[in-house]
């Protein structure tokens, strides 16, 4: 069933950040049901589960000696940022909130959602993530976390780059706080480009033929990891929709039939197909972790492009080989003439925060959150992981000498307000599902025809599925 009363544009989530503290505009007005309602300032009541005396500085009535736990996915930016947060939060109410990793989110989290005992934070991301609409429910509305004072005294809500509250609203609640700016791109070695007189592709077959020049230098265009096979659908799906436009994006995040056949998603796929086909990626992702196989890029420089999100610098960044010059540039496109430009971002909020209702301390998990927004904690985020949070004003002009960095914010300048994202696949949770036939297309072990029709078929089974609420996307 769709979510009554509630339509969440995914263009306007964006008013992306340029990394340099330049706010990107919008391509329109904001979704709702991002703040609190009745009028009511959030610090004048402790939050449910609190036990002190709320004020200005402590909004969630956090009392002394207060507890909590925080489960942390230990991904690209790691989990040690909610540590440096926690450590705020035991000094300020002498108390001890732990805070412990994970690599599998839904695995672990799931039976304690269900026997009633979640932890008080989690960041739910990573390929096994648990699909945030399926747990709405069991979740706090984040909306008074924006409403409180940050430690510095000034209201979240106004420290924050515009539309980040959109990728988090499911329905009428906003049900999740994510952190980190996040620009999808293709990554590559600068230096190793500068060396061989190489520029970036733009569309599929310039790719194609920068494979042929790989090839002869011993090298691949591309490589992949069983975990992140599905890096290449992100890729996939971004350059559909700059080549399609919003008839693709939409297709896509409304789970339409025949979405995956679409024209620009087709040319998309078999333009990887070629490249497949070609020899040009490198054999064995399938049966190699991804962290392994991006070393192989990043350090071995076995190939020359990787997809991945901006978290890529910081995942790798003991796994890189000197004077690499990390630098991104935009998804491809399928034409020369997409009815998007080529600048145009595949870019969001990302690394969802949640708080359970059913956990012991969920006041707590607000008030680590709060902490989180600080611009304290924000710049120590921009400065030990080279990526932007959603807190304005934290990463300097040189981005901290990080070459990635730096072109993330040209990036995002050439973009302006072409920006956009889809939502359907952590809405939906279909990540593990759609592994599977990923790394078989990637292993050329099934062609274009079968990869479509095994993913038509993971989205028409969620789309078909009464059980499973829908959220319309316009």
């Amino acid at each position: 069933m769709t979510v009554p009363g509630k339509h969440t544009d995914r263009r306007t989530v964006l008013r992306l950040a340029l990394a340099t503290g330049v706010a990107v505009p919008a391509t329109g007005a904001l979704a709702s049901c991002a703040t609190s309602g009745g009028g009511e300032d959030a610090s004048s009541s402790p939050a449910p589960g609190a036990s002190g005396s709320a004020d200005a500085k402590n909004p969630f009535g956090i009392a002394k000696g207060a507890t909590g736990e925080a489960a942390i996915f230990n991904g690209g930016y790691g989990f040690d940022y909610v540590t440096f947060a926690a450590n705020i939060f035991n000094r300020t109410h002498s108390g001890k909130f732990g805070v412990k990793p994970s690599t599998q989110i839904a695995q672990q989290l799931q039976p304690r959602f269900v026997g009633g005992n979640p932890p008080d934070l989690i960041d739910n991301s990573g390929a096994n993530s648990i699909g945030l609409n399926t747990i709405v429910d069991q979740l706090e509305d984040l909306s008074d976390v924006f409403e409180a004072n940050n430690l510095e005294g000034t209201k979240i809500k106004d420290t924050l780059y515009p539309g980040v509250e959109a990728p988090g609203t499911v329905g009428d609640k906003f049900a999740a706080i994510n952190y980190v700016q996040t620009i999808y791109a293709l990554w590559y070695s600068a230096s190793l480009f500068e060396a061989n007189g190489w520029t970036p592709p733009k569309t599929w077959e310039e790719a194609y033929e920068l494979g042929g020049k790989a090839k002869s230098k011993g090298k691949f265009l591309f490589l992949w990891g069983k975990e992140a096979a599905t890096y290449y659908q992100t890729l996939v799906i971004g350059s559909a929709i700059k080549e399609g436009g919003d008839e693709v994006r939409l297709a896509m995040d409304n789970l339409k039939e025949g979405c995956w056949s679409l024209p620009a998603v087709q040319g998309a796929i078999k333009g990887l197909e070629k490249i497949v086909k070609a020899g040009y990626v490198k054999p064995g992702g399938g049966g190699t972790a991804f962290t392994a196989a991006q070393a192989q890029w990043s350090q071995n420089q076995d190939a020359l492009l990787y997809p991945s999100g901006s978290w890529i610098e910081n995942e790798m960044k003991k796994q890189t080989k000197a004077d690499f010059k990390m630098t991104g540039f935009p998804e491809l496109t399928v034409s020369s003439s997409p009815k998007m430009p080529y600048e145009t971002l595949h870019a969001a909020a990302g690394e969802p925060f949640i708080v359970p209702s059913q956990g012991k301390n969920k006041a707590a998990g607000k008030e680590l959150l709060r902490i989180m927004l600080s611009k304290e904690a924000a710049t120590n985020f921009a400065k030990t992981r080279l990526a932007p949070t959603i807190v304005k004003g934290t990463v300097p002009d040189d981005g901290f000498g990080s070459t990635a960095l730096q072109s993330q914010t040209k990036m995002l300048t050439a973009a302006g307000d072409n920006v956009f994202t889809w939502n359907f696949v952590d809405l939906y949770g279909t990540n593990q599902d759609m592994l599977v036939p990923w790394n078989a297309f990637l292993s050329g072990q099934i062609d274009a025809a079968a990869l479509t029709k095994q993913l038509q078929g993971i989205t028409d089974k969620v789309r078909k599925d009464p059980s499973v609420k829908k959220v319309e996307v316009k």
